[in-house]
């Protein structure tokens, strides 16, 4: 049965608006469905959900969208979220790539996925006012072997009152036991570690010695968009930058284990390993496995399956392990 719930804070259209920031294999679709669904099918809201992505597959961007409004309002908008009640950010790589907190609302809400402190959250954002929660929800999804998006969920549930976990916990179980239901009982953990395992600041003053980090945007419209068939940002690009394809971990190398076989960088999709000539302990010429070109790397794994020692291993990205391990490509220009 349908227990009546009521929005504290509203647009002006009546809405409680939710945007979710993350990238392919995350779950922040399903985590944007399943919410959703909690809404309408157990707390007599009215909602929506939809998302936004490119091409389906790990590392892409995808961006979820989530309205609610009271049985009285009808909910007509069917665009993305522009002004969000609250911004759920999956990997805290996508600050380097676009604006995550485009629209956010003065006192509104900023969820991270990060072992950051909010006051660091805060620095790195340039946040003013409003509310930061930080979580370790890919620590926490990697100790109960799931994806972070029920973490996510239960953080979320955590800082929004009139989300009932409770209504979510059920959504979770009725949506993993149709396909998976080996994994309810450790996402249902997952989302019950999300809810009380975070740490939550909120802001009530700005401060002026914080710089607002802004990245360029375009609104959308036929008077600020680029011409026609134009591509701005291309994929093949020297400059591309994949961080924020990693999903929280990247390979680790370990020169003095390093055979120099190369079966890592036949099974890199990126061409991320870079190499020098040198000569071996007969004086030939022989190539030599210098490093790892981070900017690249999408943390695919592939090199540390292929590797027949030691030398790659899969280790959780820390802050600024990549800039500090970086071997960079050098090119020439014809």
């Amino acid at each position: 049965m349908k227990t009546k719930t009521l929005l504290t804070k509203t647009n002006r259209l009546g809405l409680f608006e939710i945007r979710m920031e993350s990238i392919g294999g995350l779950g922040a679709n399903l985590a944007g469905k399943m919410l959703a669904e909690a809404g309408v099918l157990h707390l007599g809201l009215n909602g929506s959900n939809f998302s936004s992505y490119g091409s389906e597959k790990k590392g892409s961007a995808v961006t979820s969208f989530v309205r609610f409004a009271n049985p009285e309002t009808t909910i007509r908008a069917a665009s993305p979220v522009d002004e969000p009640h609250v911004v759920a950010i999956f990997h805290e790589a996508l600050f380097k790539t676009q604006d995550c907190l485009s629209g956010l609302q003065e006192d509104g809400i900023l969820l991270v996925n990060t072992v950051k402190s909010p006051d660091e959250i805060r620095v790195l954002t340039g946040l003013q006012t409003g509310t930061i929660v930080c979580i370790d929800a890919l620590g926490i999804a990697v100790q109960e072997k799931t994806r972070i998006n029920t973490a996510m969920l239960g953080a979320l549930c955590h800082i929004v009152d009139f989300i009932d976990p409770e209504a979510v916990k059920k959504v979770i179980q009725d949506t993993f036991s149709k396909k998976y239901p080996a994994l309810v009982e450790s996402n249902i953990r997952t989302f019950d570690r999300g809810c009380h395992e975070l740490t939550v600041q909120t802001y009530t003053e700005p401060d002026f010695n914080i710089e607002r980090r802004v990245f360029a945007t375009q609104t959308l419209g036929y008077k600020t968009q680029t011409i026609g068939g134009i591509i701005v940002n291309p994929g093949n690009s020297m400059f591309k930058n994949l961080s924020a394809s990693r999903q929280g971990f990247l390979p680790a190398f370990n020169a003095d284990t390093c055979i120099h076989c190369a079966a890592c960088d036949q099974v890199c999709p990126d061409l991320c390993f870079v190499w020098e000539q040198r000569t071996d302990e007969k004086g030939r010429a022989f190539q030599f496995l210098k490093g790892i070109d981070y900017q690249y790397c999408k943390g695919c794994m592939k090199c540390v399956v292929a590797c027949p020692t030691d030398a790659l291993a899969k280790v959780r990205e820390s802050e600024r392990y990549a800039e500090e391990h970086q071997t960079k490509h050098v090119f020439q220009l014809l």
